[in-house]
């Protein structure tokens, strides 16, 4: 593919698309409405003369067309994407952060301390899957373990523990979140033949368990400050781990990069301490 043919916006919204899985989600993302994206990604098929997708009832899948486009977009996105995030706003640089629904959740209900007084664009990427930070998926990661990938760096926080919650004993049926992160998998592996609702993003077992109608198992940082919710389990040792903020070398010495790097970090370090 030749870089100069296309139109970067369709680049841009084909990654959106291909990363979140679906028209709806990623419309979220770039504020692009759902039949927008959708002309768009036929408009670039077109171009292409390829498939991108498979157009599923819950979602696009990628073809194996789509994903020979996704790895090549990709290394055009880490070209052409800090020059015109630059561009478009000099004063106010974009610094994206990558974390799971629970960290992200903590994120958020603290924006105002992780901007500080330097000018800053920030934008939360909520995703149980690893952004790729070499090529700038995100310019910030919260991970579950020491960065491993070449030009990385990373500053551990402090170590995260998981239990089961309910509201109270009587509760017998499992929040099953349909992924495949660590807790998921203990649900399914632990829950025995007991009644379970399957739910799609780990925010909706929550709002099952505080509904009283399932057990989830979460993080104790999320489960101690639910005022209906009680510890029903010892801290689970198989899914503890240690919280990492992770960066890429060149990225991490820019001053507005540190500047929400220390923030995050004082954040989550009182977050892991106060469990």
């Amino acid at each position: 593919m030749d870089e100069s043919d296309f139109d970067w916006d369709n680049l841009r919204l084909f990654l959106a698309v291909a990363r979140t899985g679906g028209l709806g989600p990623a419309a979220k993302l770039t504020g692009k409405s759902a039949p927008t994206l959708g002309r768009r990604m036929i408009e670039l098929e077109r171009g292409l003369g390829s498939e991108l997708f498979r157009r599923r009832p819950r979602g696009y899948d990628l073809t194996e067309d789509g994903l020979a486009l996704l790895a090549k977009v990709k290394g055009i996105e880490a070209r052409v994407l800090p020059v015109t995030e630059r561009t478009l706003s000099k004063a106010r640089p974009l610094v994206k952060i990558s974390a799971g629904t629970w960290v992200t959740s903590v994120l958020i209900s603290a924006v105002g301390d992780i901007a500080g007084s330097i000018p800053v664009r920030l934008r939360f990427i909520s995703s149980e899957d690893v952004m790729d930070i070499g090529h700038r998926e995100a310019v910030i990661g919260v991970r579950n373990h020491r960065p491993e990938g070449v030009g990385l760096a990373g500053r551990k926080v402090g170590r995260v523990q998981f239990a089961v919650y309910a509201t109270d004993d009587n509760v017998s049926t499992w929040a099953h979140v349909l992924s495949t992160t660590p807790s998921a998998t203990w649900v399914k592996e632990n829950s025995g033949n007991a009644d379970a609702i399957e739910v799609t993003t780990p925010r909706n077992a929550l709002d099952l368990a505080n509904a009283g109608l399932a057990r989830a198992v979460l993080p104790t940082f999320v489960g101690n400050t639910q005022p209906a919710l009680t510890q029903m389990s010892d801290r689970i040792d198989d899914l503890a781990h240690d919280q990492w903020l992770v960066s890429h070398h060149d990225d991490r010495f820019l001053p507005e990069v540190r500047s929400v790097i220390d923030r995050t970090y004082a954040l989550l370090k009182k977050v892991c301490a106060d469990e």
